[in-house]
């Protein structure tokens, strides 16, 4: 309760300076919070923009997926298997620096304009976050609880259910709400190329008809759908996570 009491004063401060923003610069370039409010009140009322999110959530909950199944698993064995991390380490250190997003082209045309290559792009972004963050917390599992495991009579097995993924899932589940705010800002921009639904672009069209207030209304859109994936993870990690609470 404490903390959708935070909510609620952070978010009237951020109104009222808003507010007052709006009213030094002008309500042209940047409407006032009731303008917008009104403007996303009315959108909500239409079909169309709740196509616009569901695509969004959509592509976003797929590259999640992706990612996550492909990175958490690689990550593990990763940090398991030293000798394999080794050999592995040279290419993830080469190919994690690069900019996923200058691939944009290559990917649209392997994959295709349409729902595929935007997913493929988002999960290529996020799998890099997830396998780095999940490969460092399984090497970081103490040698002291694997030889505690194995002198109980403990197996591979054992060490990886009670052990390693225990330890590793916190982490997991930082990296998914650090990859939250990757991922919302990468999809405004894979989807302004070569798409009719999205929130990317909403926000576009209604930048080419000079439409300033649903401009901020697909923002805002945006900010609470990162915010429902934080808090979602947050969630989830309170439930998954009960003994990292005490």
């Amino acid at each position: 309760m404490r903390k959708y009491f935070q909510y609620i004063l952070t978010l009237a401060g951020l109104l009222i300076v808003w507010q007052i923003v709006s009213m030094i610069i002008g309500s042209y370039a940047l409407p006032g919070p009731v303008t917008v409010l009104q403007k996303l009140a009315d959108d909500a009322r239409s079909f169309q923009y709740w196509r616009h999110i569901g695509t969004s959530v959509y592509r976003i909950t797929a590259a999640l997926a992706i990612a996550f199944v492909m990175a958490v698993p690689l990550g593990l064995f990763l940090g398991m298997s030293p000798r394999t991390d080794r050999l592995a380490k040279p290419l993830i250190y080469l190919s994690y620096p690069i900019p996923k997003i200058v691939l944009l082209p290559i990917v649209l045309l392997i994959f295709g304009l349409g729902d595929m290559g935007k997913i493929v792009m988002l999960a290529m972004i996020l799998f890099f976050q997830l396998l780095i963050t999940t490969r460092d917390a399984a090497r970081g599992v103490s040698r002291e609880a694997r030889y505690s495991l194995f002198s109980l009579g403990g197996t591979k097995r054992h060490l990886f259910r009670h052990v390693v993924w225990p330890s590793c899932l916190p982490a997991v589940f930082t990296s998914l709400r650090i990859a939250t705010g990757t991922v919302v800002a990468v999809l405004f921009f894979v989807e302004s190329i070569s798409t009719r639904y999205g929130m990317g672009f909403y926000i576009l069209d209604a930048w080419g008809r000079a439409d300033i207030p649903q401009i901020f209304a697909g923002m805002i859109s945006l900010a609470v759908l990162g915010v429902i994936l934080y808090e979602s993870f947050d969630f989830m990690e309170r439930i998954f996570c009960r003994w990292n609470r005490i």
